[in-house]
């Protein structure tokens, strides 16, 4: 497995993620996805699967500590009065004691951003959450996150169609980790002509293609989701090749601004 390191923290560059995955159908590709070698495994409170992701490690047996688990609280849970009632039951659920990464899913602006890290912040120190974090953050938001707790990382939609270059700028200069979600961007990137050339070239996959320009970045780590094994398998074995500077640059140049999550509650994304 390739690492990421920020802040002295090694996190596995290749999670496994479990958005829109519930019930049998994701404890099945959980214990898969621990199978064949992930380590890193995100989850969310509003993905209503995480008592599914327990029940994957589970059959899995995997150590506890060998795993790099990210839990989010929801949108909705962000007030002072529930943000310790989210994370219990997030553990609860989880049958964990902590969890490695704790994320604000979506910032709220009905609730002020100061008083929810200050509440995130005790439960970190009393160990339950070992890093924290935050997700769909924008550079402004992400600035001021950074004055009231220490951030380890901005999880937020990043793929060719999708540049993330002032965002990634940002994080490389505060020693943080940038977890791309929808890294293959619902599978459209999959289908473009360039991808497609470039992965027939090299004798890969299209999803090899793009998670592998993804972690090749410094600072970047991606977490698709794959509910078949087969492509479970396909995502991680991106560990074997690089792509050439003409690639990465070819494959950068892709970028349109199109992206394909962002509900009508998402911040306005402006530096």
């Amino acid at each position: 497995m390739k690492y990421v390191k920020v802040q002295g923290v090694s996190i596995p560059a290749l999670g496994f993620g479990t958005w829109r995955m519930v019930g049998e159908t994701c404890a099945r590709a959980v214990e898969n996805a621990l199978n064949e070698g992930y380590r890193h495994i995100d989850t969310a409170e509003a993905y209503y699967n995480e008592a599914a992701v327990a029940e994957g490690i589970r059959k899995a047996a995997v150590n506890r500590e060998d795993l790099f688990i990210t839990a989010k609280v929801s949108y909705n849970s962000l007030a002072l009065r529930n943000i310790r009632a989210s994370l219990e039951g997030t553990l609860r659920k989880l049958n964990t004691p902590y969890v490695d990464l704790w994320l604000i899913h979506w910032p709220n602006p009905q609730i002020a951003l100061s008083d929810t890290l200050e509440a995130m912040l005790r439960l970190h120190d009393e160990g339950k959450a070992l890093h924290l974090g935050v997700s769909n953050f924008s550079i402004k938001l992400l600035r001021e996150a950074l004055q009231y707790a220490p951030i380890l990382c901005n999880q937020v939609e990043y793929h060719p169609y999708l540049a993330q270059a002032s965002m990634l700028a940002l994080a490389r200069k505060h020693d943080l980790m940038m977890i791309a979600y929808a890294p293959l961007g619902q599978g459209r990137v999959m289908k473009d002509g360039l991808i497609i050339q470039i992965a027939e070239r090299l004798g890969r996959t299209p999803a090899q293609v793009v998670l592998r320009w993804l972690i090749q970045q410094d600072n970047v780590a991606a977490i698709p989701k794959a509910e078949k094994r087969e492509h479970c398998v396909e995502n991680l074995n991106v560990l074997d090749f690089e792509l050439g500077q003409e690639d990465m640059r070819t494959i950068a140049s892709l970028d349109r601004g199109q992206r394909f999550v962002w509900p009508e509650f998402a911040p306005e994304w402006t530096p």
